[in-house]
């Protein structure tokens, strides 16, 4: 018995390590600059500055020259330091930290009544999950350590694709697909009787409208998969809370979290492709809008008619 107490808390410490690794990951504090960092750290600002108002008052440039000696030192030494990068590390994630609640805290205002009262039932699915969790042996405490990690997690991810079901929402709401296709049927329509210079522009209208509908049809079918995330974020969360009243295995916990994670780092992965896809388009889009403007132009002044010239 003692011996498999030992083995659960050692694997919840490689779990609790390894979502360790993966939040320093996420958040790119792998990629740091310690050189960089401690160029920038204010005691080496101040030790500089000290040795230039030195030899300011001395008079004399010996100071400069041994700053410059002891900098060389400092930064061959400090950036390799496994005390100085943790402290850079804790800078960077704090910084993070504090960008990512701004923005989440942004993107929860922006939310209408409806979608913000789930969010908070969530919310409140969550304390009651820790709450009930929060009874369990020490040993358990470790997994739930890492639960609670996923859950905040969880919540993170939830609110993003609220808000980005919101967006969807809106924009779905303020396009018409029918009156952008009646527009091209007329456009299509007319172009036998048009000028070759209409001609030209209106296919490239005609271009620039079907693509618009390509957009409307991909953003709609986004919506329904986000919408079925969010839901089944909920449903999964409700599980877990009717579970945890009855202080089921906390292995078991940490594995549907998982799951559940894994199934919403998929979906904000396709939305994010789905940007991105129209990302890459804008740049052809806006090609098109400038060659649609460069066959505008103004027309030419009457032979007859010249414009007249100022004397002085």
């Amino acid at each position: 018995m003692p011996d498999e107490k030992l083995n659960l808390a050692g694997e919840a410490r490689g779990a609790v390590k390894s979502a360790a690794d993966r939040n320093i990951e996420e958040m790119g504090l792998g990629q740091v600059n310690f050189v960089k960092e401690a160029l920038r750290w204010q005691y080496n600002w101040i030790g500089l500055a000290g040795a230039a108002l030195f030899a300011m008052v001395s008079g004399t440039g010996l100071p400069l020259v041994l700053a410059a000696g002891l900098e060389l030192i400092y930064l061959s030494l400090v950036p390799q330091s496994s005390a100085f990068r943790r402290l850079v590390r804790s800078w960077k994630f704090a910084e993070e930290k504090r960008r990512r609640q701004f923005s989440l805290s942004a993107m929860l205002d922006e939310l209408p009544k409806e979608l913000r009262g789930r969010y908070e039932d969530v919310c409140r699915i969550c304390v009651a999950i820790r709450a009930n969790y929060g009874r369990l042996s020490s040993t358990a405490q470790v997994f739930m350590s890492q639960a609670d990690d996923r859950l905040s997690g969880l919540l993170q991810s939830y609110l993003r694709l609220l808000h980005s079901a919101f967006q969807h929402r809106e924009y779905l709401r303020t396009t018409s697909p029918d009156a952008i296709k009646r527009e091209i049927a007329q456009l299509e329509k007319d172009l036998a009787s048009d000028t070759p210079k209409v001609q030209e522009i209106n296919r490239r209208r005609i271009e620039i409208l079907t693509k618009r509908v390509e957009k409307y049809q991909k953003v709609r079918e986004n919506q329904q998969v986000i919408d079925a995330q969010c839901s089944a974020i909920e449903d999964v969360l409700e599980l877990i809370r009717d579970q945890s009243v009855t202080l089921r295995d906390p292995q078991q916990l940490s594995d549907q979290l998982e799951n559940l994670v894994h199934d919403v780092e998929q979906t904000e992965q396709t939305v994010r492709e789905v940007e991105a896809i129209f990302e890459m388009a804008a740049p052809e889009m806006n090609h098109s809008l400038e060659e649609l403007a460069g066959r505008v132009e103004a027309p030419a002044a009457p032979a007859g008619n010249p414009r007249p010239r100022l004397r002085n």
